[in-house]
């Protein structure tokens, strides 16, 4: 496994976060879904340079990015609980639900994902310290991640990278079309920052 670097990327590109000469700005898709996806990030994560959420954001055009921690007044989430969505936590609680077919075929409408992003730490606040969420389903993948290389260093056989997951989330929400793409821009971003670490030649 690949530990995370302590020092900073220099001068790294303001959108995709990695070295200039290794920007992947240009590979992002613009990708159409049903599913609609909401991102509530940590302050302190949208500075790290190995995060992925934001390039979920970036790929798919229905989405938004919340973020939390960095005001005194509390993230309030009551007004994405909308009719239209059927709105779930991705997140493994204790009570979570896979993520699966057969929980797709349970109800008609579109699903809203809600996706904590941040350290383990900072993404339980989100399961536990917002009663506004607190009645709406929790749902996971459960499959192990069997990647040879990680991002950060994961305490858990199922640890994904955020943008990972919403991958895994989009392919059985959507198929293999959108999360095929997303996943494919995450390997993208594990290669390029893997290559700034030397640990892979860089793309040609």
């Amino acid at each position: 496994m690949i530990q995370q670097r302590k020092r900073k990327t220099k001068d790294p590109c303001p959108e995709c976060y990695l070295h200039r000469d290794l920007c992947l700005c240009s590979l992002i898709p613009r990708l159409e879904s049903r599913t609609r996806l909401c991102l509530v990030i940590h302050a302190k994560e949208l500075k790290r340079t190995t995060n992925t959420g934001r390039l979920a954001i970036k790929a798919l055009l229905n989405s938004e990015m919340r973020v939390r921690g960095d005001s005194r007044e509390a993230l309030d989430l009551s007004d994405l609980l909308v009719p239209e969505y059927r709105t779930v936590l991705f997140f493994p609680a204790e009570d979570a639900r896979e993520l699966d077919a057969e929980f797709m075929a349970e109800d008609p409408r579109p699903l809203q994902l809600i996706v904590p992003d941040g350290n383990w730490r900072q993404a339980s606040k989100v399961n536990t310290r917002h009663p506004e969420i607190a009645g709406i389903p929790r749902v996971m993948i459960s499959a192990p991640n069997k990647s040879q290389h990680h991002l950060r260093a994961e305490t858990t056989e199922e640890g994904m990278a955020t943008l990972q997951a919403i991958a895994q989330a989009f392919m059985v929400a959507e198929g293999p079309e959108v999360g095929g793409a997303l996943m494919d821009l995450y390997q993208e971003k594990l290669k390029r920052t893997l290559a700034g670490r030397g640990v892979l030649p860089k793309p040609t």
